[in-house]
């Protein structure tokens, strides 16, 4: 028993670290991010109940895994493709404008060596993915333009690590036969790169596809962790980022049918482990080094801040940014970057570096990055107030109009209606056989459970203007009804209704609209059988009018008194058509005698 209490120590510490300091510093306006660094801080440095931070950081890391692999999900290749001049045109120039100008002045300036220079050069020059894009998730800043184009500079900075790994031989004191190394390598990543791509495409869709037929919902998470891990540790092997082989996986199954499944599986564990990671980096944080070297950590921090964010905002105004949107970037990415940490290692280990120098550019890059709150907060202030910026934000491509929730007989011919409308419709049914039918026709129809807040949220219900729930079974309907009510009020909820009881229930709820699955074909059907029997058109068509008024009306006093109201509004002359709920026993029995004595 006493074991187990030492196994759960610090797991319990770093539980209540985050439980404690995110949501207070949430509360005072600072960002989770900054709180957890602090619980880190407090937690390890502070008062030393557990050490061994860097350890914990290679764990964590797996947070920017999962964060890259969702971001991949919302960018389709050919949306990717659409962004190719951003992350080639601005991500190159920012990782070499702001690279040279760094190893210049570690090098002109503090008399390293030109191999150490550029090194510390072009490991500054990279920024933080985990604390740029968990800043935009919370400003919901991803879908604009300059979100996107921060995102752009984030991902080329994710792909240079690879060949700034591989300089780090090269530039080694003992780096004879690096070349060869480093060719070897090359290839590697290429064989990797083409791997996962040949899988991405012909084997992760089957594979899911499979699983959800079985409906075993534990293995669909074991098979979404799976695809995540596995093309992260593979690219990995070939040298690569593990954070670019999770958001290559991501592109890969971002038009597949199960695109929101993996978002809502894959999420929970995005958002602890970055919490994680955050917390890691504060219990990394060498107070020692900061305390030996205070001058130089307190010069080094607003300096490396300072220049990156100028070099940045004037490339972005050189491609066409306008100042606000310059702003918005250069206050995002002026901190160093997670993979600072891995470069600064291995050069340490190739001699390029002494220990005590790693330690100290690992304290400035840790410190830079608590520093990001603040430099966000001094973007907004030196934004220009102008009302046309509002127009930026545009999120065409990335929701729809319509969330429908089902798609049945029912909602295959509603879609149809919104489609010809010209109204973007997004589809999730729980049926992997039904999804696979109708992808192949063009609609965009994804795997997932309505009944899932989790699945809701990443189908886009946020930003849906109308959620059709168009599902067969009344208690499935119910579930969705009440779990959107509860989660998400502010919805228009159309619901199809699968009998009167049914209707009244959900009205009671409050949708928007519900109508019975077969009232509108029934009175249809009962009109063109009255044209049959010779009927005149007009007459059998206002006589439909009335059937449907006389509903209404008795819909309305059955929302108020009970279902057994209304009963008057029931009939209908010259015809009368059969009853709208099932009659009873005793009533089928005194008709069948009065049609006796009238004959």
């Amino acid at each position: 028993m006493e074991g187990n209490a030492v196994v759960y120590y610090e797991p319990l510490l770093l539980l209540g670290g985050a439980v404690i300091a995110a949501p207070l510093f949430k509360r005072l306006g600072l960002g989770t991010i900054l709180g957890y660094l602090a619980a880190g801080v407090a937690i390890g440095p502070a008062a030393r109940l557990i050490s061994g931070g860097e350890e914990l950081l290679h764990v964590a890391e797996l947070g920017i895994v999962f964060l890259l692999f969702i971001i991949g999900l919302e960018l389709n290749p050919s949306r990717l493709w659409a962004m190719r001049r951003d992350i080639f045109g601005m991500g190159l120039a920012q990782v070499l404008a702001t690279g040279v100008a760094l190893a210049a002045a570690v090098w002109l300036a503090l008399g390293f060596s030109l191999a150490a220079a550029v090194i510390i050069g072009f490991g500054l020059a990279l920024s933080s993915t985990a604390f740029a894009v968990q800043t935009m998730e919370a400003q919901g800043a991803l879908n604009r333009r300059f979100g996107q184009t921060a995102f752009s500079i984030l991902l080329f900075q994710d792909m240079a690590i690879a060949p700034l790994l591989a300089l780090v031989p090269l530039l080694s004191p003992g780096g004879e036969g690096a070349e060869a190394i480093s060719g070897a390598r090359f290839l590697l990543a290429l064989a990797s790169v083409a791997a996962l791509v040949v899988a991405g495409r012909y084997l992760i869709n089957p594979l899911f596809r499979l699983i959800a037929t079985t409906g075993a919902r534990e293995a669909m998470l074991a098979a979404a962790l799976l695809v995540v891990l596995g093309s992260a540790s593979l690219m990995q092997m070939a040298g690569l980022s593990m954070a670019l082989g999770a958001f290559i996986a991501g592109v890969l199954l971002a038009d597949s049918a199960f695109r929101h499944e993996l978002e809502a599986d894959i999420e929970p564990f995005r958002g602890i482990l970055l919490g994680l990671f955050f917390m890691a980096v504060g219990l990394s944080l060498k107070v020692d080094v900061i305390i030996a070297n205070w001058l130089v950590v307190l010069l080094a921090v607003p300096a490396l801040m300072a220049v990156k964010g100028i070099l940045i905002y004037g490339l972005c105004r050189i491609s066409g940014c306008n100042h606000n949107d310059a702003v918005r970037i250069a206050a995002l990415l002026p901190q160093g970057g997670e993979f600072g940490f891995v470069l600064f290692t291995a050069a340490s280990s190739a001699l390029i570096l002494s220990p005590a120098t790693a330690s100290l550019l690992t304290a400035v890059v840790t410190l830079s990055m608590a520093a990001t709150p603040l430099s966000v907060r001094l973007g907004e202030m030196l934004l220009q107030t102008e009302t046309e910026e509002e127009i930026d934000e545009d999120f065409q491509g990335a929701e729809a109009d319509v969330l429908m929730i089902g798609f049945s007989r029912f909602g295959q011919i509603a879609s149809q209606i919104l489609l010809a409308g010209g109204k973007d419709v997004t589809i999730i049914d729980h049926s992997a056989i039904r999804v696979r039918a109708v992808e192949k026709f063009g609609f965009r129809i994804y795997f997932g459970d309505g009944r899932r807040k989790e699945v809701l949220e990443a189908a886009g219900i946020r930003r849906a203007r109308v959620v059709a729930v168009c599902t067969n079974a009344r208690s499935v309907t119910d579930a969705i009804v009440d779990m959107i009510r509860s989660e998400f009020p502010h919805v228009k909820l159309y619901v199809r209704s699968y009998d009167r009881a049914h209707t009244l229930a959900l009205m009671a709820r409050g949708v928007e609209y519900e109508v019975r699955e077969t009232f509108e074909s029934a009175l249809l059907f009962g009109r063109k059988s009255l044209e049959a029997l010779d009927v005149e058109e007009d007459l059998a068509r206002a006589i439909q009018e009335d059937v449907r008024r006389r509903d209404e009306e008795r819909l309305a006093i059955q929302a108020v008194e009970g279902f057994a109201a209304g009963q008057d509004r029931m009939h209908v002359r010259p015809v009368t058509p059969e009853p709208l709920i099932k009659p009873s026993r005793e009533a089928r029995r005194l008709d069948r005698t009065t049609e006796t004595s009238e004959s």
